[in-house]
């Protein structure tokens, strides 16, 4: 009889061999034909326009970000919540609450600093300032006067 590592790699040698002879079927029973068509990037079906190298957006990355954090939370409370009576009956009720909390207070307030830096707005107004023969301007003006000249204030 096998122990538990046993147990462990018998179910994954088990896997990869499915795997590898799920592959190899494919290998010897698709088609293989390419052509110009088939190699081009699909977008909808319609024609590709420039490169696939574009710049995203950085905020998009946060936001995604903060929901796997926000979605990675439910997942560890829930476990907990549901539990809650055991807990509450084996005198570790209030340990189990102190600990829900925390986790779930120190969450809200990574929130409330996104809230609070605008990182959650997917448009956002530039609010960077930048010295300019000697004054502090906002970028915004700047750029909006064109060749980046200052505007002359009486």
């Amino acid at each position: 009889m096998l122990n538990i590592y046993g147990s462990i790699f018998v179910f994954f040698a088990a896997g990869l061999l499915f795997v590898f002879i799920n592959l190899a079927i494919v290998r010897l029973a698709a088609p293989f034909r390419p052509n110009h068509e088939k190699n081009t990037t699909y977008e909808c079906g319609e024609e590709p326009v420039g490169s696939g190298w574009i710049n995203f957006n950085a905020r998009f990355y946060l936001i995604a970000i903060l929901f796997i954090i926000f979605d990675v939370e439910i997942v560890l409370v829930l476990p907990a919540m549901v539990n809650y009576r055991d807990y509450i009956l084996s005198g570790r009720g209030l340990a189990a609450f102190t600990g829900i909390f925390l986790f779930v207070f120190i969450l809200f307030l990574g929130l409330v600093y996104a809230w609070k830096n605008d990182y959650l707005e997917w448009l956002r107004d530039v609010r960077k300032h930048i010295r300019v023969e000697g004054r502090v301007i906002r970028i915004k003006e700047l750029m909006s006067n064109g060749q980046g000249k200052v505007k002359e204030h009486a």
